[in-house]
């Protein structure tokens, strides 16, 4: 039976795209809700586009954020939603929320962890500073959600070197190709059960 996920995005949602794509070339998940930061969102055209219901957080509907986040525990407990999948989520998530589906949240950050991530790093941010430090190779890497900001246990990660003349954009649309690639190979995983986390050691099985 195919695992039910749910996709968090808070931009134009290419991320969420190439999970989509890949599961239609290979089903290995359901992808049962789109979660949005907010209306009018490219993400959500996207899941409209290939039949995924979207959950907005919109002010005038929930009184809080924390409102929010309680909605979408009852709403994934209720429908059997196993696991979670940040491509692009710009909210902080309550500890409360990551404890309820501990070690089933998991996360695309645009460069190689430890470095260049935690509180403000960020789309252009993180590559803005990644060239400033001078830095050869940055990257892409995914890992699985704690209470500390992008602080989790890593389950894998790709280099991209940085050139010479990059840019914040150049350097983005390099690493992005291969989020396209690494988020959708590490959802496959997760949903196959061949993830397998010790304390902060991950091993992904063939």
């Amino acid at each position: 039976m195919l695992k039910k996920i749910a996709v968090f995005a808070s931009g134009g949602g290419t991320d969420f795209q190439s999970v989509i794509d890949a599961n239609e070339k290979e089903r290995f998940c359901e992808i049962k809700y789109l979660v949005a930061s907010k209306p009018q969102i490219g993400a959500i055209e996207r899941a409209k586009k290939a039949g995924i219901e979207p959950l907005v957080y919109e002010k005038e509907k929930f009184q809080s954020k924390a409102a929010f986040y309680e909605f979408l525990m009852e709403t994934f407990r209720r429908e059997g939603i196993e696991y979670i999948v940040l491509a692009g989520w710009l909210l902080i998530i309550p500890a409360d929320f990551i404890e309820s589906f501990e070690d089933k949240i998991i996360n695309i950050h645009p460069s190689l962890i430890p470095s260049f991530c935690g509180a403000g790093f960020y789309g252009l941010k993180v590559h803005t500073a990644a060239i400033e430090y001078g830095v050869k190779v940055s990257g892409a890497t995914v890992h699985f959600v704690s209470a500390e900001v992008d602080g989790g246990a890593i389950i894998a990660q790709r280099a991209v070197p940085v050139l010479d003349g990059d840019t914040p954009e150049t350097l983005q649309a390099r690493i992005l190709k291969e989020e396209h690639e690494l988020l959708p190979f590490c959802v496959k995983k997760l949903c196959e059960g061949k993830v397998v986390k010790n304390g902060r050691t991950v091993t992904v099985l063939e």
